[in-house]
Formats: C-alpha cells, structure tokens, sequence
C-alpha cells in the first residue's frame, strides 16, 4: 500500500511496497516532502538513484528595467519504483526533503509529460 503524501494530482506508481524497498521513496519509504514543489526537465540520469533537472526561471535586471532568462540545476533522488518510467527529456516534479546526500534534497515524484509532446 502506499502512502498520501499530501500533493494533489500526484498519483503513487502501481509498484507494492514490498518492490520498492527504497528507504527514501516518498510513497513506500520514511521520507516526508515538505518545502518547495518545483517542475523541471530530466538532464541526465547516469548516477544511481539520481537525476539532475534543469529548471527555468526569469529574473529582473533593475540597470535595463528588462528581464534575463536563466535555469538552474537539482540533483534528485529518483526512487527506485519510478527509475523505469523517467527517461531523459522528460518533465518531472520534484519535491523538497531533508538532505539525502552532500548535493540531494529534492525526490522526484512524478512524470507530468515528456518534452516534444
């Protein structure tokens, strides 16, 4: 069974519990999302149990009175029962959590589309 984990529209991966024996899997582990929810687009996935997004934002320049485009990057843990449904390109949304490692403190929680679609 999994958990609430108090996001609307977020729907738990059809995995049992016993599959995803992932301590940091918000849906079947311990861990609890709180702060912020941020959308991004999956970057690379070559670490194990990560995957870095890329998130755009635009900022003021007050000298020009215009606004720059700029994007940042999150490393995040992926859970282990949504490793086979996140692929590069993809749109992903991620939630804060305690630090899971040096450079970790967002999961990925769900797919919301793939990039083209």
């Amino acid at each position: 069974m999994s958990r609430n984990i108090g996001i609307p529209n977020v729907t738990p991966p059809n995995v049992k519990a016993e599959d995803c024996n992932d301590i940091n899997c918000p849906f079947h582990g311990k861990i609890r999302i709180r702060g912020k929810i941020t959308k991004g687009v999956v970057v690379s996935k070559k670490a194990r149990n990560s995957v870095i997004i890329r998130f755009d934002y635009v900022q003021f320049v007050p000298k020009y009175q215009r606004y720059e485009r700029r994007n940042s990057r999150l490393a995040c843990h992926l859970p282990t029962c949504l490793e086979d449904a996140i692929e590069l390109g993809d749109r992903v949304l991620v939630g804060e959590s305690r630090k899971i490692s040096k450079s970790k403190a967002f999961v990925v929680l769900s797919k919301t589309q793939k990039i083209g679609e």
